[in-house]
Order: structure tokens, then C-alpha cells, then sequence
């Protein structure tokens, strides 16, 4: 069963490589009216979520970025498996980083750096377009059920610089030596599935667990910190910026640094709100007091 839906998997990648991108829209544009019109992809969550944080918001100011939340899912659904074949020219004149010095002055320096990043815009180009940058590129992945799928992604992306790890590994790929700087990138704006280790915040308005493995890494390595700022410039053109948060975060408190990064986050989401992933129960956990 995993050999056939790795079968399908590759030919999507085919259908996509030879598509031009005016018909990659248009295609978008039907999987955007499929999954918010027809199976209504997790539309009870998309609405609890925003009638929560958008509460002052009228229905129809609320209904309009819903509607565009749905546009962004198909976008970046089909732009990733677009993504797999594109050439490195394509990337750069579609996914354009502002601020590339910012990273490569640690380079230059010898230092490894972590990057913070979220499920923002097209999170998914982003592994691409940062194998410009002077550092050893180490993402950080949950595998995917599919063996075949996760070996075919991983390879990929080895072979094109990009070094894939799992979650399960995290810690011994930071202990790991290695033969260069390099960056490691984090996304951990996810709900961490077990709170015990969580770090409560305040974010969107509500008290928020977050994942721990950001403060901890960060205290532990006492790397610098970047924050990769994602954007839609329009349909199919991104821009990166980087926001350099400091050589000395590992010394910031307990709880100050996932802090900081939720709401570096959480200004960007309420810029745009519509570009956020907000189809996972962000708030299910409730924190217990002592």
C-alpha cells in the first residue's frame, strides 16, 4: 500500500514539474473550492480558532479571512509539490531572501546559528531558497507514515545541500560534529503534544503551551538566534526577512525566549492572519495551577 501511494506521490511531482504556473493557479484555485466548499477541511476548527483571537471582528471580516485562509492552504499545497522540481533560478526569482548578510556575518565568524521559524505563507519553499546562505542547512522534520515518501524527501533535499533530521533526533544532531557553521532550523509554533515539559505563554490573547525544545536548544548550544520572517508578496513571489534576535538569547530567563519568539510570531499573524496555519487546535490543553 505504501509502494502505491509512493507511486502516486512521484507522479504528482511529474504533473507539477511540467505544469507553467498559470495552470498551477488554476489548479489551486479548484483544490481551494474543493477543500473549503466541498469536504469543508477543518472548517469547525478554522472558525473556533479565529472567532477566539478575532472576537472584536465582525462575521464578515472574520468570514473574509477564513475564505482567504482556505486560498493560502491550496496555495502552498500545491507551490510545495512544485517546489520539488524547480530549479534553483526559479526559486530565486520567486522566493527572494532581503537580508542574506545578516546569517552570513555568524558565518564568517564560525558560528552555527538557530532559526526560529513558524507555519507561515509558504514555510515549505523557505528549505529551498535558504541553500543560498554560506551555513550547513539542518531542518528539523516529523517523518512522514510513508517510508518511501520520507526517503525520497530526505534524499532530495541531501542532495541538494539540505540536511533533513528527525524531531526523535534532535538532540544528538546538535552534539553531532560537524565540518562547517551551521544553521538549524526550528518551526515549533506547533501544540506540543504532552504539556509536562511545555512552556506556558501568552499568545493571541490566551494562555498558550508551547513546545520546549527552542529554549532548551537555545541555552544549550548558546548559539545566536535568527528569526525567519516569511511573506506572500503575491501569488507565487515570497520575500524572506531575517530578524537577528540576539548572540546572547541563552541568557534571557526561563520562559523569556519562547516568549519573545511567540510574540515576534503573533505581530506578524495579526498583520496578515490569513497566511497563519490556524487548521490545528492550537488551545486544547488547559494549564493547571499549582
Amino acid at each position: 500500500m505504501q509502494k502505491t501511494g509512493y507511486l502516486f506521490f512521484r507522479f504528482f511531482i511529474f504533473f507539477f514539474k511540467i505544469m507553467p504556473f498559470w495552470a498551477l493557479y488554476l489548479f489551486s484555485d479548484f483544490m481551494y473550492f474543493f477543500l473549503y466548499k466541498v469536504v469543508k477541511y477543518r472548517v469547525k476548527i478554522v472558525r473556533e480558532n479565529l472567532n477566539r483571537v478575532f472576537r472584536n471582528k465582525s462575521d464578515k471580516e472574520r468570514h473574509e479571512i477564513e475564505r482567504k485562509f482556505y486560498e493560502n492552504l491550496a496555495m502552498i499545497t500545491v507551490e510545495s509539490l512544485k517546489g520539488l522540481s524547480m530549479s534553483p533560478t526559479q526559486m530565486q526569482k520567486r522566493y527572494v531572501i532581503k537580508n542574506k548578510e545578516v546569517a552570513d556575518k555568524y558565518f564568517e565568524q564560525g558560528k552555527s546559528v538557530i532559526v526560529l521559524a513558524a507555519h507561515y505563507a509558504n514555510w515549505e519553499w523557505a528549505v529551498d531558497a535558504v541553500k543560498v546562505f554560506k551555513h550547513h542547512i539542518i531542518g528539523f522534520y516529523k517523518p512522514l507514515t510513508n517510508k518511501y515518501i520520507d526517503k525520497y524527501i530526505r534524499e532530495k533535499r541531501s542532495d541538494e545541500g539540505v540536511e533533513l533530521a528527525p524531531i526523535e533526533l534532535t538532540r544528538f544532531t546538535f552534539q553531532k560534529p560537524k565540518e562547517k557553521p551551521s544553521m538549524y532550523v526550528l518551526i515549533a509554533d506547533q501544540n506540543p503534544s504532552n504539556t509536562d515539559r511545555a512552556i506556558w505563554v501568552n499568545f493571541l490573547g490566551y494562555d498558550t503551551a508551547c513546545l520546549h525544545g527552542p529554549e532548551y536548544y537555545v541555552k544549550y548550544t548558546k548559539m545566536p538566534v535568527l528569526y525567519f520572517n516569511n511573506q506572500r508578496v503575491k501569488k507565487g513571489y515570497y520575500t524572506l526577512e531575517i530578524i537577528d534576535l540576539g548572540e546572547e538569547f541563552h541568557l534571557l530567563q526561563q520562559g523569556e525566549i519562547t516568549e519573545i519568539y511567540m510574540k515576534t510570531l503573533e505581530e506578524i499573524i495579526l498583520k496578515k492572519p490569513e497566511d497563519w496555519l490556524w487548521s490545528h487546535k492550537r488551545w486544547k490543553h488547559t494549564r493547571i495551577k499549582e
